[in-house]
């Protein structure tokens, strides 16, 4: 992927996007932020994207206003983002997972003490959950829920952070639920697939929730996951609960070679029985598919993925290798607009930041996937120092 110019990211900018916020001050600011998102060097704080616009004092107090203080809304705004999305990927499906950023306090909205997979050890934190549009080209972040912990719940820290009486201390699995199917709800047309792309959620309560809504799901599973053999996959094979990563490694007759970049891949599917199902797991969702790929050499590199066995072992890859889209762009992407840099304590600046940076990541994704065209006038003006 290549990395395109500011000016080509600038002319990407869709600024019907602010069409909702209600000034024309408003409008103009929100288009600014995001070319500041794109323009500033190192971590978007609100100072760093403040001296792309000029850098006075009273520039940056207006630029902190803006997002933490003022009172527009970015419901309308992900809309329209979402809407954008669409219509640049041609989706697949939807890929919803968390991100832990650490933080070095606890004044930031929403920190806690969470356990980071990818570092391997709990962490003092901020946890959100993203819902990405994404296509076998790319993928764009278009709806947000922030993690509260009961102590941001509590009267005096709700009230510091500007938290609304509707914020509420969630699981994670309540977390990912709600990000995935208000995303869901609000784009037309048949229900894509989510690809949970989280391990460590409870899957009989995500299969439960999905299947409730009639929304396909392919969910990420941890190895240590204990599951049954269905008893109709494996005749003989036993009905004793394995880890998922020993069920995957016992059954080699099972295994299927395919081409991947630099070697080849293994893959396997077998049908399962969901811990806690009863009567077999004959209750809706409580016998699944399960799916494991890894690089030839190295199993205990595998990841599983638990779904509708209606989608088949190929239809599953197919939407697994979607989390690895938003892998690559989250990788490429994230620091060069800002998705994890705001450090402000209030939850409304918060969503406001990581709404325009999303705006941001398409601006981006269009700039680099939008074919050649005659040279297009920026739709918010250049700002200085920026290249």
């Amino acid at each position: 992927m290549h990395s395109p110019s500011f000016h080509q990211m600038l002319a990407e900018i869709p600024m019907d996007l602010f069409d909702s916020l209600p000034r024309n001050d408003q409008r103009s600011k929100a288009g600014e932020y995001v070319a500041g998102l794109l323009g500033a060097h190192g971590r978007k704080t609100l100072r760093n994207v403040a001296s792309q616009l000029g850098g006075q004092a009273a520039r940056s107090q207006s630029i902190h206003h803006f997002i933490s203080e003022s009172s527009w809304e970015w419901e309308p705004v992900r809309r329209g983002l979402a809407r954008r999305a669409d219509e640049l990927l041609g989706p697949r499906a939807w890929v919803v997972r968390p991100t832990v950023v650490p933080k070095g306090g606890g004044h930031s909205v929403g920190v806690a003490e969470y356990f980071a997979p990818q570092l391997g050890r709990t962490v003092t934190a901020q946890q959100s959950f993203g819902a990405w549009l994404v296509s076998p080209a790319a993928g764009v972040p278009v709806n947000w829920q922030l993690a509260l912990s009961a102590d941001w719940t509590e009267e005096l820290r709700r009230r510091r952070a500007r938290i609304p009486a509707t914020g509420r201390a969630l699981s994670p699995e309540e977390n990912a639920g709600d990000v995935a199917l208000r995303a869901v709800r609000a784009r037309s047309g048949v229900p894509l697939p989510v690809v949970l792309d989280a391990p460590g959620l409870d899957p009989l309560r995500m299969v439960r929730r999905f299947g409730r809504a009639g929304v396909p799901l392919v969910q990420r599973v941890e190895q240590r996951l204990r599951l049954r053999v269905g008893p109709l996959a494996l005749p003989g094979h036993g009905d004793v609960p394995l880890t998922a990563g020993r069920l995957v490694g016992s059954m080699r007759q099972l295994w299927r070679a395919r081409p991947a970049a630099g070697g080849r891949s293994l893959s396997m599917a077998v049908a399962v029985v969901l811990p806690g199902a009863p009567d077999g797991g004959r209750e809706a969702g409580g016998q699944r598919l399960l799916v494991a790929q890894w690089p030839e050499s190295d199993l205990s590199a595998a990841r599983l993925w638990l779904a509708d066995s209606r989608l088949g072992h190929a239809g599953v890859l197919r939407l697994a290798g979607l989390a690895e889209v938003v892998d690559r762009d989250d990788a490429l992407v994230a620091s060069r607009v800002g998705l994890r840099d705001f450090a402000g304590r209030s939850f409304q600046g918060w969503h406001r930041h990581i709404t325009l940076a999303s705006v941001a990541h398409l601006a981006y994704m269009r700039a680099v996937l939008t074919t050649a065209a005659p040279h297009r006038t920026p739709l918010v003006p250049l700002l200085p120092g920026a290249g």
